[in-house]
């Protein structure tokens, strides 16, 4: 994989594949730049060089349709505050009235181009319409961690159709940050896997049996595992079909030598709601017409001594409901642990990276990836196909 500063880019137009997928307001304001500020390296080293820049991202879920409210309009807006330069935003990302505003740009120019999904065929990997994208251009760039699991034109079809393709910053740091804590890491090596079900992390937790020292499991998934022990978790979330799998977990675990944790005790509801009665109870003591929605005291005092001598940390998904503010504190509780931690911490997993904001610790967390389904793809052991693409 060649890296963007491997390549001369004077007088040259740059298609930079970026993730600018924020999350926006009712009122299209963006509540969270943080995926903005992440590329800047990039952008900044390629207009440094005298470079032209073409950006290009998705936005939601439009599924092929123009939906005005999923515009990278206030993405143009705050990206051109955050350059301190006039960034054009392009009517669409092909046709012609875009091949004329990318045919006239000058040295220095930037041009967002729109909503790539407002187009089935992104996500359909349509070559026509890689093609497209790409033809006035010299120079691909993927800074777009984010989807490189993805198989879309603008990651995996567009490569064909250009004689340069590098990595920029971005996606560089993180699958560099990801190889130090898995391929040789500082040992212990600690993985926290929470999240509601076994069923997304199952292919991971295998995966991960061949390279850490400790799992610390919570969230709804915890129950599933709870439950394989024989644990009674009363109307908790379980799924079922997966107890005998999560056992199965354990039973490696241990023939592997790795420790496996799992909550002791819980905070508990009547029902699902942020005003429902609460307790904190046992595992083996939750009432039969109850549900577990976050670990307890005791579990997150365990979970502290298990992190106590750890010296790398690799985190996907939270330990509870932390978006209701009474099945917070397991959540909040593990991230203050992490961040006091003397570890090479790294955190992945869209939730995740919103409970570490939430609680105001994201300086001292060693790195927080911009991609949840990227992460748990490399943590599952595969290669993001994207990654492959540029070669």
């Amino acid at each position: 994989m060649k890296s963007i500063k491997e390549e001369k880019m004077s007088g040259k137009k740059l298609f930079i594949r970026v993730d600018f997928n924020v999350p926006l307001d009712e009122h299209q304001n963006i509540t969270d730049d943080s995926r903005i500020k992440a590329v800047l390296p990039t952008l900044k080293y390629a207009l440094d060089h005298d470079a032209m820049l073409v950006i290009a991202s998705h936005m939601a879920r439009p599924k092929g349709k123009v939906v005005p409210e999923f515009s990278l309009a206030p993405v143009a807006k705050r990206l051109g505050r955050l350059l301190e330069k006039n960034v054009k935003l392009a009517p669409d990302c092909i046709g012609p009235e875009v091949d004329d505003l990318v045919s006239k740009m000058k040295t220095g120019d930037v041009v967002l181009l729109e909503n790539l999904r407002f187009h089935s065929e992104e996500q359909e990997n349509d070559d026509a319409f890689a093609k497209e994208l790409i033809k006035l251009c010299d120079v691909y760039v993927n800074d777009a961690f984010a989807v490189c699991h993805r198989i879309h034109a603008s990651v995996a079809a567009i490569t064909k159709h250009v004689p340069v393709r590098v990595a920029g910053f971005l996606l560089q740091k993180e699958l560099s940050y990801f190889k130090k804590a898995m391929d040789k890491p500082s040992r212990p090596l600690v993985a926290i896997i929470g999240g509601s079900k076994v069923s997304s992390k199952v292919v991971a937790l295998e995966n991960m049996l061949h390279h850490v020292d400790k799992f610390i499991i919570g969230g709804a998934m915890a129950n599933t595992f709870l439950k394989s022990i024989g644990c009674d978790v009363g109307m908790s979330k379980v799924e079922d079909d997966l107890v005998g799998i999560a056992g199965s977990v354990l039973k490696k675990a241990a023939k592997n030598g790795i420790k496996f944790y799992i909550p002791v005790d819980v905070v508990a509801a009547s029902h699902f709601d942020p005003k429902a009665e609460v307790k904190i109870v046992p595992v083996q003591e939750i009432p039969s017409e109850w549900m577990a929605l976050d670990i307890g005291p005791a579990t997150s005092m365990l979970y502290s001594e298990v992190l106590y001598d750890a010296k790398t940390i690799v985190w996907n998904g939270p330990l509870g409901v932390f978006e209701m503010d009474a099945f917070s504190r397991g959540t909040t509780a593990m991230v203050n642990n992490v961040a006091n931690s003397y570890a090479l911490s790294i955190a992945g997993g869209g939730d995740t990276d919103v409970a570490i904001h939430k609680a105001g610790e994201t300086d001292r967390i060693s790195y927080i990836s911009t991609g949840g389904g990227a992460f748990l793809c490399l943590l599952e052991g595969k290669t993001l196909p994207a990654v492959a693409a540029l070669g």
